[in-house]
Formats: C-alpha cells, structure tokens, sequence
C-alpha cells in the first residue's frame, strides 16, 4: 500500500506577506486575480477582457508575479499567466477571491468577457481538430476502441486519488480529462502549440480548473523532479527517435513510490504509418519497455494488451505498461518508513 505524506505547511516571512496583501489590493489587480483563478490567460486576452492597455495590464502582472499571487509560464512567443498554487502565499490570494462577491457588476462582467474569449480558443481549437480529424480517425480504425482502451487503462491505473498526475504528450487532453479529476494537481506538457490549444479548450469544457498545460521537450521536461505520484506516456514513445531517454526524464519526476503508465502499440508491421503518421516507430516489444522501465530506476509490471477489434483495417494491439518507482514513501517524517506494495 503505498502511504501517502501530508502536504506540508507553508509559511511566509512578514515582508512577503505584506508584499502579498499591498499586491492584491488594488482593483486591477484584485480582477485580474479573480480571471486568473477561472482560466489560464494570456496578457492579450486579458487585455481585451479588461479593457486596459497592454502596459498597464503587463505592469500590474508583473507585481502580482513578483508577489507569489500568480505563476508566469512561457509557451512558444506567448506567456500563459495564472493563479498560483504552489508558492507559501497562494492562499492570500484566495482568501481575498472567497471575499468577493460574486454578483458584483464589474467581476460579473469580466466573466462574461472571459467567456466570449474562452469561445474564441474553443473554436480555433474545433478548426485544428477539424483539419486532422480524418488522419486521426482513420489511426483509430486500425486498433482497439478508444472506450476499450481507456477502460484497461482505467484499471491499470486504480481509482486514485493522485497528489499530483503528469500527461507527457498531452496531445488534445484526453489524459487529463480523464485522470485529473482524481488529481490534487494535474499537468500535461507538449511541444506543439496547436494541440496545446486543442487540450486548453477541453479542458474549460470538462471544467478542470486545477488541470495546467506547458509547452516543452519531453527530453527535457519544465517540471519539477519527484513531484507525480502518476506520470503518462500516451501514444506518445512511437513519435520519438530515442524513446528510452524519454522514459528516464518521466521517471525522474516521480515521487518515491510514484508510477509511470506507457500506452503504445505493440510490435507491428504497417509501414504507411511512417509515411502517413510520422511514426519512428513500429510499435514496442515487451522487453523493450520493461527493460527501459528498469533501467530508469522502475518496476516493471505485466504488460497489458488491447487487441483489435476483427475488421478490415484491424491491426495494431494497443499495450499498456505499468512501472513504480522502486522508493518507499512514509505517513510522515517521524513514521516508520512503508514499504510500497
């Protein structure tokens, strides 16, 4: 069983707390901290919803930032900006948000605006996913229903609840849509900007607020180490040319005890999908896998396979791997430390 620690109590020195209330006491501010606490905003869409200019906008975010009230992350020529969560002063910003009333005319406002702008990425989103719909869904032909394969994947995984849940690949959310509801905190990382905007968009419409999105090199990952009880690698390995690197960066953002799930396809011989998809590769054999997983410090589970259902373009067995940290976690620093079945 693995035994989970409590999260630890964070504090602030005078000065920082301070900094925090003078930072959100100011009208702009305190808006923009209320948008910030509903989606992840850029500094031009937040421009349009406040109507202000971008300087002025710019200059009061920077406060906020310098403050610990609001997270800054860069994706591609823009910068996502959003109610922290992790820094000792998060909480200041909450309790001033709890405070507000709702129905106010000028916060009631800001959301109507935000909302015209959340339709603005939902469409352009709908746009991309159009385009590629067909190469996506004739993929989804050759393998195992989605529902099948989420369902397996569901089972491997257990019900949670996660501390913290990690989707490498992200692509359009799927993950995250399905895993971040059990999840404290739920990322998903990927390198292409367009399904970055796919994955924003689902998420708004499934409402996973505390879910965020980054745009990064699974080789290089823009997350903190050790700090996923659950990391996914979805579809994703058959896409790169050093597959086994990716799996150590994964493992090295696992908490003691954490696991990392591997979805992909088994071995196969269908060469259009290089071609086609832009494959590296054609699918991965168990000991390919279990012996990266072991290699990045893992445990290898039984593999799990998904066959195809019979039909004309049925060919590819979707596998699923299981690896666990090989770390013990304890109930807390004076506990006995605890074995992670």
């Amino acid at each position: 069983m693995l035994k989970i620690a409590p999260a630890p109590v964070r504090v602030a020195p005078l000065a920082d707390l301070l900094a925090a209330l003078e930072a959100a006491g100011e009208e702009t501010r305190l808006r923009l901290l209320a948008l910030l606490a509903e989606a992840e905003l850029t500094v031009s869409e937040l421009v349009a919803i406040l109507g202000q200019s971008q300087p002025r906008v710019s200059r009061h975010l920077k406060l906020l930032v310098e403050a610990g009230l609001v997270d800054r992350h860069r994706e591609g020529a823009w910068a996502f900006f959003r109610l922290a969560e992790r820094t000792p002063l998060a909480a200041v910003a909450r309790a001033a948000l709890d405070a507000l009333d709702p129905a106010d005319q000028t916060i009631v406002a800001d959301r109507a605006r935000l909302a015209e702008t959340r339709a603005a990425r939902a469409e352009q989103a709908a746009r991309y996913f159009a385009a590629h719909a067909g190469d996506w869904a004739s993929l989804r032909r050759m393998h195992a229903p989605d529902e099948r394969v989420e369902a397996a994947l569901a089972d491997v995984v257990g019900a949670g609840p996660f501390h913290a849940a990690l989707d490498l690949g992200t692509g359009s959310g799927r993950m995250l849509e399905l895993f971040a509801p059990q999840a404290g905190r739920a990322v998903g990382v990927d390198q292409s900007p367009a399904m970055l905007a796919v994955a924003r968009a689902a998420l708004e419409r499934a409402g996973l607020r505390h879910a965020q999105l980054r745009q990064g090199d699974l080789y290089a990952l823009p997350v903190e180490r050790e700090g996923y009880d659950l990391v996914i690698l979805h579809q994703v390995l058959h896409y790169l040319d050093d597959p086994a690197r990716a799996l150590r960066e994964a493992a090295r953002a696992l908490r003691p005890g954490g696991r990392l799930v591997v979805v992909d396809f088994a071995p196969h011989d269908h060469e259009a999908l290089r071609t086609q998809h832009a494959h590296r590769r054609l699918g991965f054999a168990d000991a390919e896998i279990a012996g990266a997983m072991a290699e990045a410090g893992l445990e290898p589970a039984p593999r799990r396979d998904v066959a195809p259902d019979k039909g004309e373009h049925a060919k590819l067995t979707v596998s699923i791997w299981l690896g666990r940290d090989r770390r013990i976690v304890a109930d807390s620093p004076s506990a006995p430390r605890q074995e992670v079945a």
